[in-house]
């Protein structure tokens, strides 16, 4: 017995690393196994799953080790930056269907942008304005305004779980473009408010503000869009499957991660980069490798994405159980209540603030066609909502960032906003997540009567009309010349759409790859 004891002693100082490494592996193997057993009845998924196990799990750690601790490893938010965020958000780029997202662009973007900055001034208002009155302060002015981007950034897995694309394609491609996007505006936002000066606020902070957000915005989507062409390019000019298509997938890999720690090194936004990094090198370098590397790389980065996914949702419940910042927090049981209660009701305010009036403006431009359009109805627009609501790993993430060091702090005011955080993303995760397959089940069947929710169909012969025509005459190409720039008044996405697929067409697939015209499978 006595040697056992000192084996067991002997394994926990050598192997400090290798146990608590191991054992998170295998609850990890049992998070898949559980999650693929509940598979079939669609009301919990993978992330309720995960939270749900990372809890038990927490509880478990916090029983063996007498009330010390819950973790199995200490949560680093360099690590989810690092390690974790690029595969989740590169996968979203590779695997969204462009076509879908591009017709519905404009809207996607009116809700991922402009609703971020909607949301998060109302969330930042709310709690400078509900937090003292609960009996918590120590927050700073941008501390506030950090909080307004940590909890504008949303997680709709719980939603797309339930749709389904064939059958509500606009749907669809509104939660899912306008949840990356979101995710992507709450990242840079965050960013760009830790540049800012709030200690004399006036209007010119605001302007800089808004300069910064938009130079990283822009830097970002370029270094993306480069970095995904150069690879494209050279697949397509060195064919490296000809000898082996391990080289071709690591190259994408390997150029993927680049471009993301590239923005981080230029500190621009990483998440942006890897997003637009991973739809140029599914328009352009995945049609240049061989048929298996194009199999092989969809199921890698899915993996890879499913697989930092659950690792947080773990961490997460696990964290809820973390004593030592319960214990730093000096606030009442009934006064952390109401700030959680507080943070969740100006959740739901904040994004009911820009989802409803965007999308009946949204409404409004495309009923300005003469055919009826793809129209976000009532019921459509009160699923985007609720698909919304859910909050997850990039909330974790900023709030660790905003409010700790590598995952350790002692400053209890501190302490108090990490622990609301992970309570409130267990709770719209758990909570809005198992209420989310009822509501869609009552609201997707329906229709609104004399509103066509069907995607939109451009009338081709409009759009074959060129701006100007040099084989007619003046009179009739100055007709044709402002039939042409009527319809892209009224219609620019279409419009925008069809006139970039002849320039992709002529002279991008040439030069980086993919096929031609309607040849394209994806």
């Amino acid at each position: 017995m006595a040697a056992y004891s000192e084996f067991l002693s002997n394994l926990g100082s050598d192997h400090a690393h290798v146990v608590p490494i191991s054992v998170f592996v295998a609850v990890l193997c049992f998070c898949l196994v559980i999650g693929h057993l509940l598979e079939g009845n669609r009301w919990v998924n993978e992330s309720i799953t995960a939270i749900l196990i990372g809890c038990a799990t927490g509880m478990i750690i916090l029983f063996i080790s007498k009330g010390k601790s819950s973790h199995i490893l200490r949560f680093d938010e360099e690590l989810f930056f690092i390690c974790l965020l690029p595969p989740i958000i590169f996968n979203a780029g590779f695997q969204v269907k462009k076509k879908q997202f591009f017709q519905n662009f404009l809207t996607i973007m009116l809700l991922g942008v402009i609703g971020v900055f909607i949301s998060s001034s109302i969330i930042a208002a709310g709690s400078w304005w509900l937090f003292p009155k609960i009996g918590f302060q120590g927050l700073t002015a941008k501390d506030y305004l950090a909080v307004g981007a940590i909890f504008s950034s949303t997680d709709t897995v719980c939603t797309l779980q339930v749709l389904r694309q064939d059958e509500t394609p606009l749907l669809y491609s509104l939660v899912f473009g306008e949840g990356v996007v979101n995710d992507a505006t709450s990242v840079v936002l965050f960013n760009a408010i830790q540049k800012v000066d709030v200690t004399w606020p006036d209007g010119w902070e605001s302007v800089h503000l808004l300069g910064d957000f938009l130079y990283l915005f822009t830097t970002s989507t370029v270094l993306g869009i480069s970095t995904g062409l150069l690879t494209a390019y050279a697949l397509k000019a060195l064919y490296f499957g000809r000898h082996s298509t391990d080289r071709e997938i690591a190259l994408m890999v390997l150029m993927a991660y680049l471009s993301y720690m590239l923005a981080e090194l230029f500190q621009l936004s990483g998440i942006l980069t890897v997003f637009f990094c991973g739809i140029v090198m599914s328009h352009y370098a995945w049609h240049n490798v061989t048929e298996n590397s194009r199999i092989t790389t969809r199921h890698i980065f899915a993996t890879m994405s499913f697989i930092a996914e659950t690792f947080i949702f773990l961490y997460v419940g696990m964290d809820v159980f973390d004593i030592e910042k319960w214990k730093m927090t000096k606030l009442s049981l009934w006064a952390s209540v109401g700030m959680c209660a507080s943070t969740v009701v100006l959740v739901l305010l904040g994004r009911a603030a820009f989802v409803f009036p965007l999308s009946a403006l949204s409404n409004f431009m495309n009923r300005r066609n003469t055919e009826k359009t793809a129209c976000i109805t009532f019921r459509n627009q009160i699923i985007i909502w609720w698909a919304g609501l859910m909050r997850g790993a990039v909330s974790i993430a900023l709030a660790f960032k905003q409010f700790t060091y590598s995952g350790v702090t002692l400053d209890p005011t501190n302490a108090t906003m990490v622990t609301n955080t992970v309570i409130v993303v267990l709770f719209t995760t758990i909570v809005f997540g198992l209420l989310t397959k009822p509501l869609i089940t009552w609201l997707a069947p329906h229709l609104d009567p004399g509103c066509d929710s069907r995607e939109p169909k451009s009338p081709k012969d409009d759009l074959d009309l060129p701006l100007l025509s040099t084989e007619e005459s003046a009179t009739s190409s100055l007709i044709r010349a402002k039939g042409s720039l009527s319809m892209l008044i009224e219609r620019p996405v279409f419009t925008i759409h069809h006139y970039w697929r002849r320039f992709d067409n002529a002279y991008m697939r040439p030069i980086f790859g993919g096929p031609l015209g309607n040849q394209e499978r994806r």
